[in-house]
């Protein structure tokens, strides 16, 4: 093909001129507005005519005079055609070039240059531009959200010049609240910032509309007259650039500012750790693989901590009851992943002229609130306080590594120390097969406990069944008991078993809820609560055991070093010294007189317990606690384990991304469901009006919660509030407003939802609600401190009754009920999807906190287009309850929805965003799965699930009436490789009977049976086929019957069909530890069946899978 076709002088299409031409270019050759003399490239405003228009003979000198045909190029071609062909396109070289000519203002994520597309990042001091490329935000919202920046400043060669963005008011610069409002003269608009500026009533008489206000970035992006967006044309041709190379090119720029895209090549930058498995060889496999993850957290942790130093700071001074000097001060809110929490660590220090230079230590007492935003700590010590002082401070984070340390230190002493656990919940615990054991015990005539109320069956099968087993865990979906059902269990195991138990939860709410039940029940309890929180009051101080220390009248002595103390400050050393010793010796007394000791589960390592041993430990909130975590109490003697707790509900909170991808974030308890281990669910809720308990327990629970409510115990009788349906206390309120960044960059809000959720606040409290029975939920800070704003600002009733209603986040709600809740969604937009909203258990969580009505304020249009919320949208649409309009005349929305797909794991779709591929835990015991050794070996189908419809059509052999409360989408192992899959079954597998009880009554670790080494090298009798079961395999079937899968109950025993008052799945007997009673169509279930012939197959893929991937 001859050049000169396209014209003597166009040199660009050259560099696409053949085939072979195109696979040397490593990326997209720029369009024919650039000119190539010197192989630079100048700003994109040229014109195409300019770069038409080239000097011949001075491109030809840049290539130099004569070129030797080195690559057979045909020398009557053009010469500037045989000057391209000797150079050498390499890919990486290209790149290289091609960025590092661009001129200092293009693009660092892209290479865009349009003086009119770029914008200045004042903290960074990096240049971006306005367009999306493959992300869903514009490069320069994506970079100020992750380097948590807010200021910028325009081109010069911009439409607008060079531009400070800044409020015209007040002169604040943060982005994210600046907005503008267009005058009445069409040519000018005012830059003003969301609050106070926007909202001020002088407003108007400067020709300016308020209601007119509109933010700067819309739909993550700057608009386009402020600045422009680069072309489709130049975003194609520029550097392609995804969304997780941004990410991961941010993390690197925190380090090193001058990276490039190019050092993410580069070995070591970014490695992902090892992921968590299923099963553990050994408790030293277990620590090698969560202590660098544990290791990954701190430091993060730290990294974050420290990052938030505030400077000049001004502090108002006060005095406690106490006598100890109080520091007020307003936190910026600069992170809002930085959650300040009672009794964090602060430190303040002076450094102005007014005082010599000071600096104490102090915790938190107060946090940002309804009544006021200002933080408040405690001083350690008043000594050289700058108590006259109040500008020129600053405060810092004290970081602390004692969670994390006393994690590392519990994994090390699982490993080391075969005291720590009994040995049958060692091998529970790293998901070895052992024979079940039920524990020898007398069961209580009466279940209930003194002092708490009366259990109904599904409780009272719980606690029963709890006291005979050694590892159980029990599932309380919202409202049903939990917190009783433990608060009993811990008093029978108390009368049953002589020494302490320890009763744990990861938060410390979660520890005084359950301390304030047990104390009920007349038992000896000490809270035991870390240093940095004794000041802190709550429902069970008194139970506390610093404060039940100060009320000892048995030692005098230590009653009048005390006084002394709080009187004078300090004592003298030997006073000191001597307090300190009494004070121990009383600790040790209480503690080991107590019957129940009640902390955290990171406070379980505290050096006062570390001698002790707790034979029974019940964890309470397990499913928000992480596997080292939960640990810490496991370790100290551990030989009954009580786990309680909702993986339908929210895990735990992990910061760092990196170890949550690595599994970090899967709770013991969840890993311990996909193991086999079946949860007693309690199933009777007495929160919820049956209209509202209905929709979770159908998605999330597969139908079984019973109500232990009426409607009519659930109906307010003189409330006037315009229900659409009467008897159905809900509706959910369709509004359209769009989202808006808020000030911080990293959360959002939507004004249009705040005004509404106002407005149905006002009626609550009008028709006779008190302020307290009413709570706000939404996922977003941003949404919560707008919220709180708009009420106090705009709400049409006095200012305090606003302030008593709580607005908090899902996380902050759960656990605890309101009587009437308003749920604000805020998403709203074009392409940024539902963020948070996309988790089915944070759904879970907001439906089930109200106990007599819900309204939820959304965009209906947008949450439609995930599944989950559109079976939710279409179940109000057909109880008609999904509206809009005015609350004085609200009327049927007329949206429609598409048929909602069928959710093929209705068991439970609460599993969490991992990226990694997971494998279901339903697929390990299905014919013709990757596992079947009846088939010869194939390449295993790997799904990645998305979050909802987490198995696909072409596996969806489960059917949803099956009770199975597995989280799919947990993480297992890789499927077992082809050498396990073809090796022949052992002779002697069989367990020996009475060999697993003996073992664990000598507390020793070794193996069982099925796991030792000389086993598997034994050959097979040549005639054995795995798929026909041996005499052998039979007989070992017996006693597997009584597996993991029906946790101490034979198959044969689970459905007692003829006994009286058993009428189907409804019973408590059957639906909870029975596997499935429906009948046993499906393979999985002729898999399960007691005495169905893969049963010797069964147990030799158990076998097979721990001699495999496991050792």
């Amino acid at each position: 093909m001859s050049v000169d076709a396209y014209g003597p002088n166009s040199q660009t299409l050259t560099f696409l001129e053949t085939e072979d031409g195109a696979d040397l270019l490593g990326a997209d050759t720029q369009g024919s507005e650039f000119e190539f003399t010197d192989f630079t490239l100048p700003s994109q405003t040229q014109s195409q005519t300019q770069a038409s228009q080239i000097d011949l003979q001075s491109q030809s000198q840049v290539n130099g005079p004569e070129i030797p045909n080195q690559n057979g190029v045909d020398l009557s071609i053009n010469p500037i055609t045989q000057g391209v062909g000797e150079l050498n396109f390499e890919e990486e070289e290209e790149d290289q070039f091609y960025m590092k000519d661009l001129p200092k203002y293009a693009c660092a994520y892209c290479g865009i240059h349009d003086p009119a597309c770029v914008v200045y990042c004042n903290t960074s001091k990096k240049w971006f531009c306005n367009g999306r490329g493959n992300t869903s935000g514009s490069h320069i919202i994506n970079h100020l959200v992750r380097a948590k920046a807010k200021e910028v400043t325009l081109h010069k060669d911009g439409p607008l010049g060079e531009t400070v963005l800044e409020c015209y008011n007040c002169g604040c610069r943060n982005v994210f609240l600046l907005g503008f409002i267009p005058a009445k003269a069409d040519s000018v608009v005012v830059l003003l910032c969301r609050h106070p500026c926007a909202t001020l009533s002088n407003l108007k008489d400067m020709n300016w509309d308020p209601s007119q206000w509109q933010p700067l970035i819309q739909d993550r992006q700057f608009l386009s007259w402020l600045v422009k967006v680069p072309s489709d044309q130049d975003q194609m041709r520029s550097r392609q650039i995804s969304a997780q190379q941004i990410n991961k090119l941010e993390e690197l720029w925190k380090e090193n500012p001058d990276a490039t895209l190019e050092d993410l090549q580069k070995p070591g930058v970014d490695e992902e750790p090892a992921q968590v498995l299923l099963r553990y060889d050994d408790a030293y496999q277990y620590q090698n693989i969560f202590g660098p993850l544990v290791k990954l957290e701190a430091d993060y942790d730290k990294k974050l901590k420290e990052s938030q130093t505030q400077d000049n700071m001004s502090v108002r001074w006060d005095l406690g009851l106490n006598k100890k000097r109080i520091a007020y001060f307003h936190m910026p809110k600069a992170n809002d992943e930085m959650k300040l929490m009672h009794g964090d660590e602060l430190r303040i220090r002076y450094i102005g002229e007014l005082h010599k230079a000071w600096s104490g230590v102090g915790h938190v007492i107060k946090i940002p609130d309804n009544y006021s935003d200002e933080v408040a700590i405690e001083l350690k010590s008043n000594a050289g306080v700058p108590n006259e002082c109040t500008h020129n401070f600053v405060v810092d984070f004290v970081w602390k590594s004692t969670s994390f340390d006393r994690m590392q230190a519990a994994m090390k002493t699982f490993a080391v120390d075969e005291t720590s656990v009994w040995g049958y919940i060692y091998h529970k615990l790293l998901g070895h097969e052992v024979e079940d054991v039920v524990l020898k015990c007398t069961l209580p005539k009466r279940f209930s406990a003194p002092g708490l109320p009366e259990l109904n069956h599904s409780q009272v099968y719980a606690v029963k069944t709890v006291l005979q087993r050694p590892l159980s865990l029990i599932q309380g979906p919202p409202g049903t008991g939990k917190t009783v059902t433990s608060a009993t269990i811990v008093y029978h195991l108390v009368k049953q078993n002589s020494g302490p138990a320890l009763v744990c939860a990861p938060s410390n709410i979660a520890v005084d809820q359950l301390t304030e039940k047990i104390h009920k029940t007349g038992l000896k309890v000490v809270r035991l609560c870390a240093k940095s929180r004794e000041a802190i009051d709550s429902p069970v101080s008194f139970l506390a055991l610093h404060n039940q220390i100060r009320s000892m009248d048995s030692v005098p002595e230590l009653s009048k070093l005390q006084q002394l103390k709080d009187e004078t400050g300090e004592l003298s050393s030997t006073d000191e010294k001597r307090y300190r010793a009494l004070k121990k010796q009383c600790e040790k007394e209480l503690l080991q007189a107590a019957d129940v000791i009640c902390c955290t589960c990171v406070g379980a390592g505290d050096p006062r317990l570390a001698k002790m041993q707790f034979r029974s430990v019940l964890i309470d909130e397990s499913t928000q606690a992480t596997e080292p975590e939960c640990m810490i109490p496991v370790i100290l003697g551990c030989r009954q384990l009580i786990l309680v707790g909702d993986h339908c509900q929210l895990g735990p909170v992990v910061m760092c991304k990196k170890a949550a991808r690595a599994g970090l974030s899967q709770s013991l308890f969840e890993r311990l469901v996909v193991l086999g281990i079946r949860p007693i669910r309690l199933q009777v809720q007495y929160r919820m009006h049956p209209a509202l308990s209905a929709f979770p327990s159908n998605i999330f629970y597969e139908g079984s919660l019973q109500n232990g409510v009426t409607a009519a115990e659930r109906l307010r009788k003189s409330l006037d509030f315009p229900w659409p349906q009467p008897d159905k206390p809900m509706f959910f309120y369709c509004t359209n407003g769009q989202e808006e960044i808020a000030s911080s960059g990293t959360s959002y809000l939507n004004r249009t939802e705040a005004a509404n959720a106002e407005k149905l606040v006002t009626r609550f409290l009008r028709s006779g609600v008190k302020p307290e029975q009413i709570g706000i939920i939404t996922p977003y800070e941003g949404q919560r401190a707008y919220q709180v704003q708009y009420m106090q600002y705009s709400g049409s009733l006095n200012k305090k009754l606003y302030q008593e209603i709580e607005v908090a986040s899902v996380d902050a709600f759960q656990g605890r009920e309101k009587d009437f809740i308003i749920l604000s969604c805020v998403r709203s937009n074009e392409h940024q999807g539902i963020g948070f909203l996309n988790d089915p258990r944070r759904l879970n969580v907001a439906l089930t906190r109200a106990r007599y009505g819900i309204i939820i304020v959304g965009n209906p249009k947008v949450l439609s287009k995930q599944p989950l919320w559109n079976h939710l949208l279409t179940y109000y649409k057909e109880q008609k309850c999904l509206v809009e309009g005015p609350l004085s005349n609200l009327k049927e929305s007329l949206i429609q929805f598409s048929k909602p797909r069928k959710l093929i794991n209705s068991t439970n779709p609460g599993g969490r965003f991992m990226s990694n591929t997971m494998f279901d835990a339903r697929e390990l015991l299905v014919p013709g799965s990757v596992y079947d050794r009846g088939m010869p070996y194939r390449e295993p189908v790997v799904h990645t699930h998305d979050q909802l419809n987490f198995i696909g059509p072409e596996r969806a052999y489960t059917r949803t009436a099956m009770n199975l409360p597995v989280p799919v989408n947990m993480f297992l192992p890789q499927p077992v490789p082809q050498p396990f899959l073809n090796q022949h079954m052992p002779q002697d597998v069989g367990l020996q009977k009475g060999m697993a009880g003996n073992s664990w009554n000598q507390n020793r670790r070794q193996k069982p049976p099925r796991y030792s080494k000389h086993q598997q090298q034994q050959p097979m009798q040549p005639n054995h086929h795995p798929s026909q079961p041996s005499q052998h395999s039979q007989e070992v079937s017996q006693g597997f019957s009584q597996g993991p899968l029906t946790q101490g109950m034979s198959m044969s025993q689970a459905f007692p069909m003829s006994q009286p008052g058993m009428s189907g799945l409804s019973q408590a007997e059957l639906s909870q530890d029975s596997f499935m009673a429906d009948d046993f169509k499906s393979q999985m279930d002729g898999m399960l069946s007691q005495d169905s012939t893969y049963q010797g197959d069964r147990h030799f893929y158990a076998s097979q899978l721990s001699q495999g991937p496991f050792n």
